[in-house]
């Protein structure tokens, strides 16, 4: 323990009465909240206690940053406007949300997890993360501004659907929340009826899409897996237009072969997600196969739940403005159009990288056993899809 916090009590205590001085003034998030550097933030808080009445000093406050970054229990503090959910965990048996501040910082990297990094590390958040019970969460949720989702995004995986939540994500106007952790968390509840889970579902998006810099449209990216949840999202937003993006199959898994996904780790997402099981423990390429075909065969079964459209990768990105974009109701300007095609030279995942075509590449490096194991997993369902999609509109 650093000399100025001799016990674990004494920078227990310091930590609580810099909590109860910074936490319920709006104006110190702002003053603090984004500063990166951790001796400024440790200067700037400690002013700010003594000018208010605590006597602390910046090397306590450093020291508080070295030795408990991690959220608290439960303590009755309530997240601003402007706080996210960062994960769903639970906490002597109950289950809560930890919040971090993002202040006006747009959702604008490729995944939520990316930007989620960056805030977790800021000093704010290491100090001042709030924990509540995920019970409150729907009252929580109401007394934030409205922001209905306007369109979903579900996918196969590795078939544009970074590329297409990017160009959307181009917009000012656009709020884009890409395979947020706290998404997944409420869908593979098992302890709440589909009536509960839609209300919980409904309020983890409300707080996780708020207008933060006055947007006009709500966007959610989803995660592969949640194609099988499709009644659970329509149940949760019936009103709400979906599609299902997907890809050559052969394709996809050179791709996973090359950079597996989470999906197909199972200590990460496990089998049961995908209503599969893996008796011989290890994900080999025909259980990534199998993993893509569950997703798929969700998007098939689940289609006429109504309110869904189909597109193929080769599509993109033109199918954003000629499909995409239509079928959620948005009209853009041409400011956002230019900004969204701006996007589509870029990588999706690599935004300072330009775009590259890859399907001829992926095509070249697709071996007999991998061409094999899509014809017997995947050809199939990848044959339904397509025909599905001709037949849309």
């Amino acid at each position: 323990m650093p000399a100025r916090l001799r016990t674990a009590t004494e920078a227990l205590d310091s930590l609580a009465a810099l909590r109860a001085l910074v936490l319920p003034d709006l104006g110190l998030h702002d003053a603090l909240g984004d500063i990166e550097d951790f001796a400024l933030f440790a200067e700037r808080t400690a002013e700010a206690a003594r000018a208010r009445g605590l006597d602390l000093d910046a090397g306590t406050v450093r020291d508080l940053l070295h030795t408990l970054p991690q959220t608290p229990s439960i303590d009755g503090f309530e997240p601003a406007p402007g706080w996210l959910p960062a994960e769903v965990t639970q906490v002597e048996g109950r289950a809560t949300v930890a919040w971090l501040r993002f202040g006006r910082r747009r959702l604008s990297e490729p995944f939520y997890d990316d930007t989620l990094v960056r805030r977790r590390y800021l000093p704010f958040n290491r100090l001042f993360a709030i924990r509540t019970a995920l019970d409150d969460l729907e009252a929580r949720a109401a007394a934030l501004p409205p922001l209905e989702p306007a369109g979903l995004i579900f996918h196969m995986s590795r078939c544009g659907s970074t590329l297409a939540a990017q160009m959307l994500a181009a917009s000012p106007a656009h709020v884009v929340v890409s395979e947020a952790p706290p998404i997944s968390a409420i869908t593979q509840r098992s302890d709440l009826g589909d009536d509960a889970k839609a209300t919980v579902l409904r309020a983890m998006v409300a707080a996780l899409g708020q207008a933060r810099n006055g947007e006009t449209r709500l966007f959610l990216k989803l995660d592969c897996w949640h194609s099988r949840d499709l009644p659970l999202f329509r149940r949760a937003f019936p009103q709400t237009p979906w599609v299902f993006l997907y890809r050559e199959p052969v394709e996809v898994m050179v791709s996973q072969a090359r950079r597996r996904g989470m999906q197909m780790t199972p200590s990460l997402v496990p089998p049961s997600t995908f209503g599969l099981d893996l008796p011989g423990g290890v994900p080999d390429e025909d259980y990534c196969a199998r993993v893509l075909a569950a997703v798929c065969e969700g998007a098939v079964r689940h289609a006429s739940l109504g309110g869904g459209r189909l597109v193929n990768y080769r599509q993109l990105p033109e199918a954003l403005f000629t499909k995409i974009l239509p079928h959620f109701g948005v009209t853009a300007s041409q400011a956002e159009l230019q900004a969204m095609r701006a996007t589509a030279a870029r990588d999706a995942k690599a935004p300072e990288q330009s775009f590259a075509p890859d399907a001829r590449d992926k095509q070249q490096a697709a071996t007999p056993a991998l061409r094999a194991i899509c014809a017997r997993r995947l050809d199939d369902v990848y044959q339904r899809l397509e025909a599905m999609r001709t037949e849309q509109p």
